[in-house]
């Protein structure tokens, strides 16, 4: 959900402009250990597939629209640093050259979509893995599953990351209960069509290239440690 300038007041949009700059450093420096030459390629192509999903844009409220996110994808495919840096990026192009966000927003679209929808979709993915895997071995389509859920998780909680700064400082006239009423309902429908995109892209990679799948890398790499 991309934010305009004006959605919340100036003192919220400095504050998370600043949690925003130092998870993007954080991330930039643990993405060294994600990151080798064969995924480089992929994250490249992962920034560039969430770049044109999510210019297919619907409002939801004044100066609020609506789109899949991508982050538990992005996660998933390329660790949760890489994927937050690739969704990072994604929102300084779009705000900066094509206008689809504000720029003083910049900061709370960048917490909102690259770190909570992220976080949130690569810990429901590892816990439902690590849970699957004490069973037996995961099919490709226990990880469509898995992607499924963790990203309709990671969708709804984008979502309420921006309920919880309108909360803060929201300069705009709807109330509150509004606001989180169409955001929860409109992200829990986006949530099931991007869980559906998310699931069907990761098996398609994990069935050619299980080895880029950063969730399968790291399961293997703590097993033989």
């Amino acid at each position: 959900m991309h934010m305009s300038d004006g959605i919340v007041d100036a003192p919220t949009s400095v504050v998370f402009g600043l949690i925003a700059v130092a998870v993007v450093a954080l991330c930039a420096a643990k993405a060294r250990n994600e990151l080798d030459e064969r995924t480089v390629p992929l994250a490249g192509l992962v920034a560039a597939f969430i770049f044109a999903v999510q210019m297919i844009n619907f409002p939801i409220l004044p100066g609020v629209s609506g789109h899949l996110l991508g982050g538990a994808l992005a996660a998933i495919l390329v660790g949760p640093y890489t994927g937050a840096l690739c969704i990072a990026i994604v929102l300084v192009v779009q705000a900066l050259l094509f206008a689809d966000g504000g720029v003083t927003a910049l900061g709370t679209n960048i917490v909102n979509m690259a770190v909570i929808g992220v976080a949130a979709g690569y810990l429901t993915a590892v816990l439902l893995y690590a849970m699957a895997r004490k069973r037996a071995d995961v099919p490709v389509a226990g990880l469509g599953v898995i992607a499924f859920v963790a990203a309709l998780i990671g969708t709804i909680c984008a979502a309420m990351g921006f309920v919880v700064e309108y909360a803060m400082g929201g300069a705009a006239t709807t109330s509150l209960g509004a606001v989180t009423g169409y955001m929860l309902g409109t992200h829990a429908l986006i949530g099931v069509g991007e869980g559906v995109i998310t699931a069907v892209t990761v098996m398609a990679v994990a069935r050619s290239r299980p080895d880029l799948v950063y969730l399968l890398r790291r399961t293997r790499q703590e097993v033989a440690a």
